[in-house]
């Protein structure tokens, strides 16, 4: 248990060239005893799936959506060349840029021979595109960690470091394995206090890590390897520290630095979009009792922020973030003392995919604060309708502003903050806080997400920083 397990972002390994000489080599020295998950270069993922925040199509998503084969021919084209140029930038060799091609051109060839064989075999009526397509999705993810990873050991090993490549994409892999096994085998006889491992973040599992987590899949395997491994620590490098609100909105000489904080805001900051680490992710690191670290990739002799399962010492707000959200509203004059209700809207809600943020009920009326698209809202209204004829169902698009730390209590933060909106012309659509006294949240106007995040942040954190000893 000498070893740290550490993740680096695909913005960050963009950088690679100034990490190698602060992150994985000091003073001429290579960091051994740490093992690195890493991300595909910034942007390469949207290229191979889909724009992750604008959902532009990439490869996956031109093939999945039948737009014919130029398109994810070309998209394929695409994103080779931004491969290429990537590695083409960060290493200075020709050698380590030829085999870095070399890499680049097997794997995209290799993925477009799948497609065309697939696309050809599903022409018959007796196989189905659709169950395959997360197979493909897989396969194409994986070849943005492969890229990385390859270029980072290229990279390393020219500076002198023995890095070594871990592959767990499964590339021409035969048999299926599960991920406990994928890692243990592919890590077994590395040395790490004479070998840096670089660990792809995605792994090839018979579980299917895009079945359940999507685009969070890294952060799983990175929670996973240190679990298995009885790593000291787990450690999240980020091109920023984990701070007390977004500094382009607060300005980054208001916004406080952490330190140190525990899971449970952890996942209060995840559901509201401001994600340290993924929920499931968190919880294999808290059950196997690995403290998890966020450090900021570029500035690597400062601690940054621990994040572990210790309650404070002292109630404090810690972070103000707000959330873009729909408000589903249900309202049923005789649901009174009806049972079955909300059930029934959960069952919807999770029939198409929808993930809930928050809600508040009361006699007569549900709503639900959902992070979904309007198109699939409006599916879930469909339903209801059909259900509850009667009832009047209708969407709004709000913003949910919460305020988090690890504890509240006596700090009248509901009230304060409001008499903090009050003050600054913005008017708060609803309020509410629970009796664990984790979180506030507020329902605000889009167009006021924003500056009711910078009132609440300068009330309560700039101006209201003071500390109370938590009660016995």
């Amino acid at each position: 248990m000498t070893h740290t397990v550490e993740k680096i972002g695909g913005t960050s390994m963009s950088r690679l060239k100034d990490l190698r000489d602060t992150l994985f080599i000091k003073n001429g020295a290579p960091q051994y005893g740490r093992v690195f998950v890493v991300s595909a270069f910034g942007g390469i993922t949207n290229m191979l799936l889909e724009h992750k925040k604008t959902g532009e199509p990439g490869i996956y998503a031109n093939f999945a959506d039948g737009n014919g084969e130029t398109r994810w021919n070309s998209a394929l084209d695409a994103a080779r060349d931004a491969m290429i140029a990537a590695h083409s930038e960060i290493l200075d060799h020709p050698n380590d840029i030829a085999a870095a091609t070399d890499m680049v051109h097997d794997r995209i060839e290799g993925a477009r021979n799948c497609l065309v064989d697939l696309q050809r075999l599903c022409s018959y009526g007796h196989f189905r595109l659709n169950q395959h397509l997360l197979q493909i999705r897989e396969l194409l993810s994986g070849i943005g960690e492969a890229h990385s990873a390859r270029v980072a050991v290229l990279l390393l090993q020219r500076a002198g470091a023995q890095a070594r490549l871990v592959d767990l994409t499964g590339w021409r892999d035969e048999g299926e394995v599960s991920l406990h096994d994928r890692i243990t085998s592919a890590l077994h006889g590395i040395d790490t206090d004479r070998e840096l491992p670089i660990v792809t973040g995605y792994a090839q599992c018979t579980e299917g890590l895009m079945r359940e987590f999507d685009r969070g899949y890294s952060e799983v395997t990175f929670s996973k390897l240190a679990a298995l491994t009885g790593a000291r620590e787990a450690i999240i490098h980020k091109e920023f520290h984990l701070s007390s609100a977004d500094p382009k909105l607060v300005g980054a000489d208001k916004v406080r630095k952490l330190g140190r904080t525990n899971y449970d805001v952890a996942d209060q900051m995840a559901n509201l979009g401001m994600e340290a680490i993924h929920p499931s992710a968190a919880k294999t690191l808290r059950q196997a009792g690995v403290p998890l670290r966020v450090a900021h990739a570029f500035e690597p002799e400062d601690p940054g922020t621990l994040i572990d399962d210790q309650p404070t010492d002292s109630a404090a707000v810690e972070i103000v973030t707000g959330l873009d959200v729909l408000a589903l509203e249900i309202f049923e004059q005789d649901m009174v003392g009806v049972k079955g209700y909300d059930a029934a809207i959960l069952e919807a809600l999770t029939r198409h995919g929808v993930r809930i943020v928050s809600k508040v009920s009361n006699a007569n009326t549900i709503t639900h604060y959902l992070d979904a698209t309007v198109a699939e809202v409006r599916r879930v209204e469909k339903d209801l309708m059909r259900l509850y004829p009667h009832a009047e169902i209708s969407t709004r698009e709000v913003s949910l502003v919460s305020i988090v730390g690890r504890d509240l209590l006596g700090l009248s933060v509901l009230t304060r903050g409001l008499m903090a909106l009050e003050q600054a012309g913005l008017a708060s659509l609803g309020a509410s806080q629970g009796p664990r006294n984790v979180d506030v949240q507020y329902v605000m106007p889009r167009v006021d997400m924003a500056a009711a995040i910078q009132v609440l942040h300068d009330a309560l954190i700039v101006k209201g920083a003071q500390r109370f000893p938590r009660a016995a």
